[in-house]
């Protein structure tokens, strides 16, 4: 008996050894997370954003609790967001935590969003920055790292997964297969195979089809993204490609813009219409991908036949399909924060694997973490080669010159232009 509990009790140690090991291990490599500071530190943390709630955030204040139950974590919306982040940050009740964008970065009036940002690169802080997709982080002329990726951003299309199964079509990966599934479709009955929102260029069916395209083809071109980002007109004509390949587009009649017209906006009006159920493609964005679980409450026809969907790139290549991969909304950390190191605590916690994914989950946006496999919703993105995978981050377009991009693809598509006037009026668009 003696012999046999001996036995018992070594066989328990072992195993919490083994346990205490683990526990190291993951500490070690990310995978968990750890205290630093004084789990009975008493103070309070703010986060500003414009989001009129932030649940999946907020989900991520209770995760963290766990640890520091005395920090108060709270959520506060600013309005107008964009422009009076400045004001809110030089102000007696400045955030501690708030949100940025990169298109921020080296612009005048926004210079008080990264003045006011500490450097996240910095190694004493102890972010896992290496679980963030390398493409999407800032690339800043001196190195620092004033903001960090939460959630990613993409354009694709949403697909209707049973409409494809019932008709015993694929979903397709090239450009000739998206013509030829239209095709098979409208075959079939359907009369509006591929729809989109149509009525702005800023979000547009054409500019969520024709811009990952124009970024393949100027790429790996420095200079041609130096003539661009200068907006001379003469560097219009690198935009040829993409404009003769979006004339296709709608030769090919992939679209119907009749039809297309009839929706109000690129949110909500898009879901929708997409949850009749007599779509099988719409184009959006990640943006809009992220209301599609809350509203197939609200879609009578959802409700009553629902479906499988999910969201994969549009194929506008022979080549195969690319994948846009952007920064969508970034946390950067006020280094004048009366609580420094909490909030630097919050965003260690917050900048892993884990939480990344289930507050990107919770969110419906996509993931900026290196494994997309883990929702459904996102995974064809996380299958396109490395090759296809293309990043303004690194290639270096400014907002103003996807502007000048977008405004030349957007009349060329509606007919109010020629792809001649189109080249010829880069650098001359205006909003």
């Amino acid at each position: 008996m003696k012999k046999t509990i001996c036995m018992l009790l070594t066989a328990l140690m072992i195993l919490g050894l083994a346990a205490c090991g683990s526990e190291k291990q993951e500490a070690a490599t990310g995978e968990g997370f750890s205290p630093a500071l004084d789990t009975a530190t008493d103070c309070h943390i703010t986060v500003a954003g414009g989001y009129d709630n932030f649940e999946a955030l907020e989900a991520e204040f209770d995760s963290f609790n766990e640890y520091y139950p005395n920090v108060e974590l709270t959520f506060t919306k600013v309005d107008d967001y964009n422009n009076m982040i400045g004001m809110v940050l030089d102000g007696n009740d400045a955030p501690d935590i708030y949100v940025n964008y990169s298109w921020m970065y080296g612009r005048e009036q926004y210079q008080s969003s990264i003045d006011h940002a500490e450097d996240l690169s910095d190694p004493e802080l102890g972010l896992d920055l290496d679980c963030i997709r390398s493409n999407i982080i800032l690339n800043t002329s001196d190195g620092t790292l004033p903001m960090v990726p939460v959630f990613a951003n993409t354009y694709g299309m949403l697909v209707n997964n049973d409409l494809f199964e019932k008709e015993g079509l694929s979903v397709p990966t090239t450009y000739q297969e998206l013509v030829d599934v239209c095709n098979a479709f409208r075959e079939k009955g359907y009369e509006n195979p591929l729809m989109g929102f149509t009525k702005e260029e800023t979000t547009s069916l054409y500019t969520l089809t024709a811009y990952p395209y124009f970024c393949e083809t100027v790429a790996n071109d420095a200079e041609a993204v130096k003539k661009l980002n200068a907006l001379d007109t003469p560097a219009g004509e690198y935009m040829r490609p993409t404009l003769e390949k979006m004339e296709q587009f709608m030769k090919d009649g992939c679209a119907d813009p009749d039809a297309c017209a009839a929706i109000e906006d690129n949110y909500e009006a898009v879901i929708l219409r997409f949850f009749e159920g007599d779509v099988p493609m719409m184009t959006c964005s990640g943006d809009t991908v992220s209301g599609t679980k809350k509203r197939e409450s609200r879609s009578e026809a959802f409700i009553a036949n629902p479906f499988i969907y999910t969201f994969v790139p549009v194929p506008m290549s022979d080549d195969g399909a690319n994948f846009l991969d952007m920064p969508n909304l970034q946390f950067s950390v006020n280094k004048d924060s009366g609580n420094l190191d909490m909030a630097n605590e919050f965003m260690r916690f917050l900048i892993t694997s884990q939480e990344l994914n289930k507050m990107a989950q919770n969110k419906g946006l996509m993931s900026p973490t290196k494994d997309l496999s883990f929702n459904n919703m996102y995974a064809a993105f996380g299958d396109v080669p490395e090759s296809r995978i293309l990043s303004p981050e690194v290639i270096g377009l400014t907002d103003d010159a996807v502007k000048q991009v977008r405004q030349a693809n957007y009349g060329v598509c509606t007919g109010a232009m020629t792809i001649d006037e189109a080249i010829a009026g880069y650098g001359t668009f205006t909003d």
